[in-house]
């Protein structure tokens, strides 16, 4: 008998979940949308960048488990949050989870970031999961529905050569919300809980290490990870997918760091 490929076998852990989902246009957003889609969720993404999300959707097409790509959305702008939301409730009926993983932060030492770029972090980073989540929360009580939000190791401990100040800033403050929506949910049925995700193989970080090779900044976190290299994105999908799905129904409130254990070994 021939072996099937993950991409053929839905295991159906979201199966017929409506899921919204920010940022599906590369890195950990993308490989949550192709897994979340396997696993039968009806993915509704979104992205700024209309090129990068329709090859998400290609992806996912080309997989046997298509999703729907909405772009341009641009997340700091409360009109387009809530088109993209009310219009995937009307067309689906309802909103089982919203999983906020988009974030843009900008990083400069502390003692010289511009308030500018100090607030383009904040906006990209706590403002657009705030707002998402605001906005989706009518939906989600009526689903008895959940909320996977995407913080940071940077939200939880400081880094000495990584000048990450507005960005430790804006996580530590998804943290934060993050328990206290779980709070507030116990009363209505919705669980809101995070993943922190450590230093990640995304386009970001192969970039660094190209450019600075053994001097990347974030060089000294990953030599503290169990394969001293950095994380699969798939595996920070693997978590959301947890937390997301019906297995977790007793689970609010919590946060699951994944970094490769840098977070836990000095």
């Amino acid at each position: 008998m021939t072996k099937k490929s993950s991409s053929e076998v839905r295991v159906g852990r979201l199966r017929s979940k409506v899921v919204l989902l920010t940022g599906i246009g590369s890195g950990m957003g993308r490989e949550t949308a192709l897994l979340f889609a396997r696993e039968g969720a009806i993915v509704v993404g979104c992205d700024i960048d209309p090129a990068t999300a329709l090859e998400t959707a290609r992806l996912a097409a080309e997989q046997g488990h298509p999703i729907e790509a909405v772009a341009p959305v641009d997340l700091t702008v409360r009109e387009q949050v809530q088109g993209w939301i009310e219009d995937a409730a009307v067309k689906h009926g309802r909103i089982d989870v919203l999983y906020n993983n988009a974030s843009l932060p900008r990083f400069a030492p502390f003692a010289v970031q511009s308030d500018a770029d100090y607030v383009f972090t904040m906006q990209n980073e706590v403002d657009l999961v705030w707002r998402a989540c605001q906005l989706a929360w009518p939906h989600l009580v009526k689903a008895k529905g959940n909320i996977v939000n995407i913080g940071s190791g940077a939200g939880l401990q400081g880094a000495r050569a990584l000048p990450q100040a507005a960005h430790a800033a804006a996580k530590g403050a998804v943290l934060a919300l993050t328990r206290q929506l779980a709070a507030e949910g116990i009363e209505v049925g919705v669980r809101v809980n995070s993943v922190s995700p450590g230093v990640m193989n995304t386009a970001p970080i192969q970039a660094m290490y190209r450019n600075l090779g053994a001097n990347a900044p974030v060089a000294p976190i990953v030599e503290r990870t169990i394969t001293g290299r950095p994380g699969d994105p798939i595996a920070v999908a693997y978590a959301g997918l947890y937390l997301a799905c019906d297995e977790a129904q007793w689970v609010t409130g919590i946060n699951i760091p994944v970094d490769g254990g840098a977070g836990s070994i000095m």
